[in-house]
């Protein structure tokens, strides 16, 4: 078996931290649990990340990506569409991901978390990382939305809506999603 290169590795660390941190969230997540997950020692996690911060900041990063990637690559053939059909296409698209990959969902939950609770403690650098990605979330999906600011913004509320329901596990077909459009409500299972 080959062994891995540092890149390698390091998204290896990426990874399992995305889903440490999913679950614990960045005060209740040890980098030893990390380092566990990925079978290496803490020492050499600290060779690839200088700390703890700098690796929940790659995995807030990368899982904000991965969400703004879901919008592009579901919005792309679809360019000049009605806003309405880019909703929905858009919206089938993050709710397959939150379904099929649940820790994205946690993750991102997790990010705002810490964000409020390190800027409460005066550390800024959670806020400016992911309000930088909020804003690429944000320009990729308002030009597919027609370049309207009220669609953008009412398409990431209800995601937002979307986030809160599913985290609190309101399964699909519960009166709560009724004011959700359809491409932005959990599927019943046929």
């Amino acid at each position: 078996m080959a062994r891995m290169s540092a890149e390698e590795r390091r998204e290896s660390v990426i990874r399992a931290a995305m889903s440490e941190f999913a679950r614990g969230g960045y005060y209740g997540t040890s980098t030893e649990a990390i380092a566990k997950r990925v079978g290496v020692s803490q020492p050499y996690l600290f060779r690839l990340f200088p700390n703890k911060q700098a690796i929940f900041l790659a995995a807030a990063t990368r899982c904000m990506e991965d969400i703004r990637v879901v919008f592009e690559e579901a919005a792309k053939g679809h360019e000049g569409v009605d806003p309405v059909e880019a909703v929905e296409i858009m919206g089938a698209a993050y709710m397959k991901l939150i379904a099929e990959q649940p820790d994205k969902l946690q993750m991102q939950l997790q990010t705002y978390v810490t964000v409020a609770a390190a800027e409460a403690a005066g550390e800024p650098a959670f806020g400016e990382m992911v309000r930088t990605a909020w804003m690429e979330l944000w320009d990729t999906v308002h030009v597919p939305l027609g370049a309207d600011v009220n669609e953008t913004t009412t398409f990431l509320a209800y995601g937002m809506l979307v986030n809160t329901l599913s985290a609190m596990g309101f399964p699909a077909g519960h009166r709560v999603w009724d004011g959700c459009y359809p491409a932005v409500r959990p599927q019943e299972a046929p």
